[in-house]
């Protein structure tokens, strides 16, 4: 089984041809049955990058906290954006992933000229955008930013969870858990579900 971690040669093979910054953006959260999909744009600092960046999925809680706080301190910006529940009930859970990614994009203080998108779906950014499949386990950036919004998010779905403690959203952040459906049979539905989905079993 490869081992391969995520590198910057996406980005250094575009950063030639460009005069301007390359950001990379990545989303969390669209298969869960409750709360926001959140995004992240992240403009790394290719002279100073955290050893360790992988897929957010691929690290332990541990792993990506200590990652999440050097990117934090190294990247030359980033930004958060997110869909609710009901957004994703209203246009459906693919175009509000997608204008998750963009409100991340505009929340950027600084000006990009290429924007990497993990998947097969951009947003219409101000940019050119660059789809890379599987790429938060292809391009350092993607990965990053697959690292940022999920400690967003986790964190998001922690203080909903303190209003809902019997839904446990602290250990399943709202993806379909059995512990989870089960939760939904004896209390119902939050504010914070995603009703188009399907949350009984």
């Amino acid at each position: 089984m490869s081992t391969k971690l995520p590198n910057i040669n996406i980005e250094r093979s575009y950063q030639n041809h460009i005069n301007g910054y390359i950001c990379g953006i990545d989303e969390v959260g669209r298969g869960c049955l409750a709360g926001p999909v959140v995004a992240a744009a992240i403009i790394l600092n290719f002279d100073s990058i955290p050893i360790g960046i992988n897929d957010s999925k691929k690290l332990s809680k541990k792993k990506r906290q200590n990652i999440y706080n050097d990117i934090k301190k190294e990247a030359l910006d980033i930004a958060i954006g997110q869909a609710s529940n009901i957004e994703i009930d209203q246009m459906n859970i693919l175009n509000a992933s997608l204008l998750a990614m963009k409100r991340a994009y505009k929340n950027l203080k600084t000006s990009t000229e290429l924007a990497l998108i993990d998947g097969n779906h951009a947003p219409k950014i101000n940019c050119k955008t660059i789809n890379i499949i599987k790429g938060d386990s292809k391009s350092l950036s993607i990965a990053a930013a697959s690292i940022v919004a999920k400690q967003y998010r986790d964190k998001l779905m922690e203080e909903i969870g303190n209003k809902y403690p019997k839904y446990n959203f602290k250990k399943n952040a709202g993806y379909g858990t059995k512990e989870h459906y089960k939760s939904i049979d004896s209390n119902g539905l939050t504010e914070f579900h995603r009703k188009s989905f399907k949350l009984f079993k």
